[in-house]
């Protein structure tokens, strides 16, 4: 039973001009996904877990360079109840497989992301650079801990970038920001900024080209996400080092063509 008094496993129905916003654009938002008292004690669980992980040195290296004072930690389902519960949720997860159109989907790793005051922008990137999974089929939910504003460094997409499909092995870095930013203009993708409130939460396709500012606000920018593939997906070579890390992570033990199903991906919906 939950014991925060909401059910997150019981289905989200996405309406179908939101599937086909996804896939035209590779992204989408959905609005009071959770609503602010019942994200309160997750927030508050996720915070938590991310504080003593600091204390306990836990946390990874941030985003493009310590300079970019960005707070993260991934798998914090392994940790607690609460957190588990929130990234096991079928709520989210249903939602994941509605947009990819896939019937049944495995978790590839969460993380939070919390983004210290003054934190520098987070350059333009496809996350799946970083992914070694056989598909072009993947998806993030980026929910909103408090309210994010385009002060503290909300999230913007190059909408339809996804079409292009993988753009090379370009890392998060400043060089490869300004390699995209010409990109973005020169094919004349159309950019989209989510300001949100606690609760409200973006989905972008892995190959969706996104970024976000600087944190120029006095508060933290705090958020939780959790990376979806469909069931099914395989392993692919490694062709990269940070797709070579990211298999021993988050695939331990998993070799290239076997499907991507460690202990660490179990199935979250149905």
């Amino acid at each position: 039973m939950n014991i925060y008094r909401v059910n997150l496993n019981e289905p989200f129905l996405v309406a179908s001009e939101v599937v086909e916003e996804y896939r035209d654009t590779g992204r989408a938002v959905i609005r009071g996904l959770l609503n602010p008292d019942a994200l309160q004690p997750y927030r508050d669980a996720i915070a938590n877990t991310l504080a003593i992980a600091a204390e306990e040195r836990h946390i990874q290296p941030g985003i493009g360079g310590e300079q970019r004072r960005f707070v993260q930690i991934t798998n914090l389902w392994q940790l607690n109840a609460p957190c588990r519960e929130f990234v096991f949720a079928k709520r989210f997860a249903s939602i994941a497989a509605q947009l990819m159109g896939a019937p049944s989907v495995r978790l590839y790793h969460d993380q939070a992301l919390f983004k210290e005051p003054g934190g520098k922008n987070t350059p333009w990137h496809q996350d799946q650079h970083y992914w070694p999974l056989d598909t072009d089929n993947t998806i993030t939910m980026w929910m909103a801990l408090c309210p994010v504003t385009a002060e503290m460094g909300a999230m913007s997409f190059a909408d339809g970038s996804h079409k292009e499909g993988f753009l090379g092995h370009r890392a998060i870095s400043d060089e490869n920001h300004v390699e995209f930013e010409k990109m973005v203009a020169e094919r004349g993708w159309p950019t989209t900024q989510y300001e949100l409130q606690p609760g409200d939460a973006t989905f972008h396709s892995g190959l969706t080209l996104h970024m976000a500012g600087p944190n120029r606000s006095s508060y933290m920018r705090e958020a939780m996400t959790v990376i979806y593939y469909p069931d099914g997906t395989r392993i692919m070579e490694p062709d990269s080092p940070h797709r070579q890390a990211d298999l021993q992570a988050f695939h331990p033990g998993q070799q290239p063509g076997e499907p991507a199903a460690s202990p660490l991906n179990p199935i979250l919906f149905p």
